[in-house]
């Protein structure tokens, strides 16, 4: 039996004490962590797999890979720029996943204020699979009015994204 590895959660973001949580994966075969590693941390290739990114930047420099400590913002789901600081970063390595995490948010009035951390997995699986998991919780009232949608936008975005992201990695045109 194959033990899978999990999410590092900060107690703040812990799954269901949110306002919206999503977890998404996928396990395909014919790729590596360390290939998907590539087109999940270089995000200017994000846009070419992923319809729901946009106004990708680096406020303070770096980029466009992304690394452990950078501050970058992005726009997503409608709302304004969101700006995000890696928190967690580790490349792929034998008997080792990928971890990347990120917090972003925005300020503003009650209405418009959002808390979120988002997280990925990468890990090799026997007989040549890789595992790709993402997770976000969410904190806010934009997040709650997410929340309340069926289906959830940010439980089939995430999908998109990483459906995209299987496409990138293994070389297939976006359908």
């Amino acid at each position: 039996m194959t033990t899978q590895n999990a999410i590092n959660w900060p107690e703040k973001y812990l799954p269901g004490t949110g306002d919206n949580f999503v977890s998404n994966e996928v396990i395909v075969q014919g790729l590596t962590a360390a290939h998907v590693w590539q087109y999940l941390t270089d995000t200017s290739t994000w846009e070419s797999y992923y319809d729901n990114v946009a106004d990708i930047s680096f406020p303070q420099g770096g980029g466009p890979v992304l690394k452990d400590d950078l501050a970058f913002s992005f726009g997503t789901f409608g709302f304004p720029p969101l700006d995000a600081h890696v928190v967690e970063f580790e490349s792929p390595a034998e008997g080792v996943p990928g971890r990347l995490s990120w917090v972003a948010g925005q300020d503003g009035p009650p209405a418009r204020r959002l808390d979120v951390l988002h997280a990925w997995l990468v890990e090799d699986l026997p007989d040549g699979r890789v595992r790709i998991l993402t997770q976000e919780t969410q904190i806010g009232e934009p997040a709650a009015e997410l929340a309340k949608q069926v289906p959830n936008p940010m439980l089939n975005g995430h999908q998109a994204w990483l459906d995209g992201l299987v496409r990138a990695s293994s070389g297939r045109a976006r359908v």
